[in-house]
């Protein structure tokens, strides 16, 4: 049991790294996005790349919380991540549909930080919200 515990304990470490990491990335590629719209539209090019550094996060975030038994809220939560992800590459290629690009890009901002709260709940010891069962 206690070897269980302490499997949680690194996992779920491991888990709010990626997850903090995800929210930091998230925040600069709005960030590169407003820098292309607003200062210069040659940055645009940086955007479009630096997605290939975020979109395989949660995906990895997804294998940790089932190798780690992480609780079921935090792996579709990391589902959620993902689909955001593809809903952006959607919204950025479909025509008339980048008026949601934007809100899609807030959405992600929004669960990302409910994931990085989560896990450092998790990591401390309190209760997640609405977790119903630990697996």
């Amino acid at each position: 049991m206690m070897e269980e515990t302490r499997r949680r304990k690194l996992w779920g470490r491991m888990f709010f790294i990626f997850a903090v990491v995800f929210l930091i990335t998230v925040s600069i590629q709005v960030y590169l996005a407003g820098y292309a719209t607003f200062i210069n539209p040659v940055k645009w090019q940086s955007h479009v790349v630096f997605v290939k550094v975020i979109e395989f996060l949660p995906v990895f975030m997804l294998i940790i919380s089932f190798i780690g038994k992480l609780p079921n809220i935090l792996k579709w939560q990391s589902v959620g991540l993902f689909i955001l992800i593809m809903l952006m590459y959607a919204t950025a290629n479909i025509p008339n549909a980048g008026a949601f690009h934007p809100v899609i890009a807030l959405i992600m901002f929004w669960l990302s930080t409910l994931v990085v709260k989560n896990t450092w709940q998790l990591i401390f010891k309190y209760k997640i919200k609405n977790s119903i069962k630990e697996n």
